[in-house]
């Protein structure tokens, strides 16, 4: 789930407006961070959700924290407008437990020397990793390299029917196969580390969800 919550949290009475794009919009369906919480924790229960991105707004720290604390093992809380790949929102999140993945845009932070800073500290706290694309691409495949290179994981480049999306993907086998030819090493771990989608076999609680859509 990429939920994006920065685009309908209103900053004057600090709530979530969940019907923000209907036309007729008279606000009668706002709920505070909490509900919103509950109500994120009401899908993990009943679907097989594995990830979510942006679950609350930008600034929305304490909220964050209080939903990766209380599913933080089960399901992938993503940071990216929580983070913009800034290492210093990154130091903060891992600080205050406000998420467990980072997603990576390098231009995002302005430069590759910051994007790896907040990679290694990421996969130092145990946190997953996911490099990704932005609205605006070309077929430029510089992420699919920088995804192997750092061994993410993860990569978020849509769905491959267009040109620029294909042609990341294609880079993207063209990297993993020269990659599995080198040794590999495996990333440092804090004493909390769980799971981490870094890791190269699916964790148990994605496993477990995976289950339940057999190929």
């Amino acid at each position: 789930m990429d939920v994006a919550a920065s685009e309908f949290f209103s900053e004057k009475d600090k709530t979530y407006d969940l019907n923000f794009k209907e036309e007729n919009n008279d606000g009668s369906n706002k709920i505070s961070g909490d509900s919103l919480k509950d109500l994120y924790k009401s899908f993990v229960s009943e679907y097989p959700i594995v990830s979510i991105e942006d679950p609350f707004d930008q600034d929305d720290w304490t909220t964050y924290a209080k939903l990766t604390g209380e599913i933080g093992q089960q399901v992938q809380i993503v940071g990216d407008d929580l983070l913009v790949t800034n290492p210093t929102r990154v130091a903060k999140a891992i600080n205050e437990k406000t998420c467990n993945a980072l997603l990576l845009k390098v231009n995002q932070i302005g430069s590759v020397t910051e994007s790896i800073e907040a990679v290694r500290m990421s996969k130092r706290a145990g946190w997953g990793v996911m490099a990704s694309h932005r609205s605006g691409e070309t077929e430029d495949t510089f992420i699919s390299d920088l995804s192997v290179g750092l061994a993410t994981g993860q990569i978020k480049t849509g769905a491959p029917c267009r040109s620029e999306r294909l042609a990341k993907y294609n880079q993207l086998r063209l990297g993993s196969r020269k990659s599995s030819v080198l040794p590999q090493s495996t990333p440092e771990r804090s004493s909390e580390h769980q799971w981490s989608p870094t890791e190269p076999r699916v964790p148990r609680a994605w496993r477990k969800k995976m289950r339940m859509f057999p190929h």
